[in-house]
């Protein structure tokens, strides 16, 4: 917080306790804060509400961590933490949730363990998740969406773990969303970044740059997402478990071909070694055992060198790792002297850009972006009249 705030939030805290009859220190509920805010909308601009609400919520944060509850750790306690662990991973793989969901839900469990360590979960109410997510905020200063990652975390924790409903979090600190614009390269920026690049991980640079594909979903292509005859691309399972059809470049055709002969030498290399078929989600893999031995599912960028299933302990080809492609385009921005920040995502808004740029409908890029609130495409629209507004610098004459 900008300390010329603090006066500020001081002077709100006062008057709240004033507002209530309350000494400093003193506990007070929710309802009392509802009734300070109600209060204050009478008179007060809605701004001037949420900073008293941001000021009060503060004050009981600190007020509660002034007074730890926390006893030291016993060894049941951390048995039971262990167990309840297992049981999250058992329902994760029930509900389906794929690998990255799981280590990072469990990650976040982990470290809400960390936080309050000493207390059995037994103990565990919704107020001990208020205090996280508000330590995440004010002593963490962590982003909005990495707070929003661990609230879904917990939550999933608190549901389906300790079966418990999370009451209300009204008062717990919020994190502040910042809106920032996307870093855009210009279309002879991609050109520059391209050319210092070769072999499969241009290939990859290209379709997510000429797809508007997350790092995650390009690594993840199988042979049957390519659809060369209607040039569309699938993606299947993207951010929040949905699918979607993007456009598949023309002038990628000839050479995802060629590149794509290749692989099918290293595929019929593992059915002859005996490898096991590669990953397959659940119900597919119940349904159809042989089908990760079929061609159609195999990776179009699979890693060189195999691999050990973590869930199952099988030996299998995987894809190649996210780290290949962040790495390579890391690497070629350097050598392309390129002044921005740039990563495997800056592509997929400069995908976005480019085709608003040429004049496509807004709610066209939605889809083969994939979102699911066009206000989150909008965002592309600042960044695309950005120098093309017709207006002349009065420095310029």
């Amino acid at each position: 917080m900008p300390e010329k705030r603090i006066p500020y939030y001081v002077n709100w805290v006062s008057r709240f306790q004033g507002f209530c009859g309350i000494k400093a220190g003193s506990e007070f509920t929710q309802s009392q804060v509802a009734d300070f805010l109600k209060e204050m909308a009478k008179t007060h601009e809605d701004w001037q509400v949420n900073q008293a609400k941001e000021a009060v919520d503060l004050y009981r944060y600190f007020l509660n961590r002034a007074s730890p509850e926390d006893s030291p750790e016993s060894k049941e306690s951390a048995e039971a933490w262990k167990s309840l662990g297992e049981e999250m991973v058992r329902i994760l793989r029930l509900k389906h949730r794929s690998l990255s969901t799981e280590k990072t839900y469990l990650a976040w469990v982990r470290d809400f363990y960390r936080f309050h360590k000493g207390r059995h979960p037994a103990q565990i109410e919704s107020a001990h998740l208020k205090d996280y997510l508000s330590n995440l905020a004010v002593e963490r200063k962590v982003s909005a969406a990495t707070q929003h990652q661990a609230f879904n975390a917990i939550l999933f924790f608190y549901r389906n773990v300790l079966n418990k409903e999370i009451l209300d979090l009204n008062d717990a600190v919020r994190a502040k969303r910042v809106r920032r614009l996307p870093v855009v390269l210009t279309k002879q920026e991609v050109l520059r970044l391209l050319d210092r690049m070769e072999g499969s991980v241009r290939l990859m640079a290209e379709l997510a740059y000429g797809c508007g594909l997350r790092v995650s979903e390009c690594i993840r292509l199988r042979v049957k997402d390519l659809d060369f005859e209607q040039s569309c691309l699938t993606v299947r399972a993207g951010k929040g478990d949905k699918d979607r059809v993007t456009v598949l470049p023309e002038s990628l055709k000839q050479r995802l071909r060629e590149h794509l002969d290749s692989v099918r030498v290293l595929h019929e290399k593992d059915r002859s070694s005996g490898v096991d078929g590669v990953f397959m989600p659940d119900a597919l893999s119940r349904k159809y055992p042989s089908a990760g031995r079929e061609w159609i599912w195999y990776w179009v960028f699979p890693s060189r060198d195999l691999s050990i299933d973590p869930r199952t302990r099988e030996i299998r080809r995987h894809h190649v790792h996210l780290n290949t492609l962040q790495k390579a385009v890391k690497v070629a921005a350097e050598k392309a002297g390129l002044s921005k920040r740039v990563t495997v995502h800056t592509l997929r808004h400069s995908f976005a850009t480019h085709l608003l740029e040429k004049g496509y409908d807004i709610r066209t890029i939605q889809e083969l972006l994939g979102h699911s609130n066009v206000q989150t495409t909008m965002i592309y629209t600042h960044v695309a009249t950005k120098n093309r507004l017709g207006v002349r610098s009065p420095l310029d004459g």
